[in-house]
């Protein structure tokens, strides 16, 4: 494999590389040596840096959309493992069935009776609105529980303390969601 297909390969290994590239904020030298040392790429950094300024020009533009969605807090929830701790943390005769529970991902799911609050995008929302979001939520530090979409729902689980500003972290997300390559 040539170095310039190599360094594709370890800048789509690293999608904030591939996210700084396509907006154009790139020290070419300064990632080109991060990639060496960490992607372990066998080259000359001065080669990579070639190789990932070609690389930007055959990448689209970084740009964003806005998306339409009503966000919402709800508090007292928790994320159980199983359909025992759901009747054990509240959630009602019926555990964790599907209709009670918010968020359901294989036997964990996030249902009425915690200390947690969950945030509720409903509208258009979709996994690249929860990805811009659970990446801004990362960079705000707050811990996320628990998180999903489908459908038009996007769910966040984070601690109490949080929930308000994690409200804000999602409608700016919602409002800016990094649109995919073409």
């Amino acid at each position: 494999m040539s170095l310039a297909a190599e360094t594709r390969e370890a800048v789509r290994a690293h999608p904030f590389v591939r996210d700084a590239l396509r907006a154009g904020l790139v020290n070419h030298s300064a990632a080109a040596t991060w990639l060496a040392e960490r992607a372990d790429l066998n080259g000359d950094p001065d080669a990579i840096a070639a190789a990932l300024r070609r690389f930007r020009e055959d990448l689209p533009a970084y740009e964003t959309e806005s998306r339409t969605a009503s966000v919402t807090m709800r508090s007292g929830v928790g994320v159980v493992d199983d359909a025992d701790d759901a009747a054990d943390a509240g959630a009602g005769d019926s555990g964790a069935d599907d209709a009670d529970a918010l968020l359901r991902v294989g036997d964990a799911a996030v249902v009425d009776g915690g200390d947690r609050t969950a945030i509720l995008a409903t509208g258009d929302a979709d996994a690249a609105a929860l990805a811009d979001a659970l990446g801004r939520l990362a960079a705000a530090d707050v811990d996320v529980g628990a998180a999903g979409v489908a459908g038009d729902a996007l769910v966040c689980v984070v601690p109490r303390r949080d929930g308000a500003s994690a409200v804000r972290v999602v409608e700016a997300a919602l409002d800016a969601v990094p649109v995919a390559e073409s």
